[in-house]
């Protein structure tokens, strides 16, 4: 699609935001962040957090949940690592360099999978969610917080604008909740269970699909 990031370019970009990721985005992701934690222990069990960064929300979870977390920026890992180290986090399985799109877990390894401000900023979305939906067990989640382009008005065209920016700093910022409907609606296999706003300003989204039903055997 032409609209697609390229994985170098997005490594690059979250290379040079690890140092300041934290205090740049820590306070303005709070209560997104908590809010995925939440939704994710209501099932509970293994949980895979996709685009870990630099481990912010890990010390969030129970510690009867098991946590493995994955990111594409090795500079964003190594913070992780050393927060876990820090803080004692023996919860924590594995923090691995992984392709959120060719993920190295088996069918159903997971009861659900995390992605915190991810969608956009991976090259190819739906492909990703089909990874997604593959490596958790029927039954199990999807949750994932974004920022959600707006459909209309001013702030669409503003984002439409500030794409090509965005591509640069390693995200979309034009990406729309219809784009997620589609690829839900063709896959088949997920429902829509739950879609919040969040703050800030209500521009971003909780959204949870649960996998309805078994992977057909290759």
């Amino acid at each position: 699609m032409a609209d697609e990031l390229d994985k170098a370019v997005v490594a690059k970009a979250y290379a040079r935001w690890a140092p300041v990721y934290d205090f740049v985005f820590g306070a303005v992701f709070e209560r997104g962040r908590k809010a995925s934690v939440a939704a994710a222990e209501r099932t509970g069990g293994r949980i895979l957090e996709v685009g870990v960064g630099t481990g912010l929300s890990l010390p969030d979870y129970a510690s009867s949940n098991r946590l493995v977390g994955i990111d594409l920026s090795t500079p964003m890992l190594r913070k992780a690592k050393a927060r876990v180290a820090e803080r004692r986090l023996d919860n924590v399985d594995g923090l691995a360099v992984m392709d959120a799109q060719h993920l190295a877990f088996g069918d159903g390894a997971f009861d659900v999978v995390v992605a915190q401000y991810v969608i956009t900023a991976v090259p190819n979305p739906e492909a990703t969610l089909d990874e997604f939906v593959r490596v958790i067990r029927p039954g199990g989640e999807i949750v994932l917080v974004n920022h959600l382009g707006a459909e209309s008005g001013l702030r669409a065209l503003c984002e439409i604008s500030l794409a090509p920016l965005g591509r640069r700093l390693g995200w979309r910022p034009e990406f729309r909740w219809q784009r997620l409907a589609q690829w839900a609606s063709r896959h088949g296999g997920v429902r829509l269970v739950e879609r919040r706003p969040m703050p800030p300003l209500g521009h971003f989204s909780l959204i949870r699909f649960v996998r309805t039903i078994a992977l057909a055997p290759a």
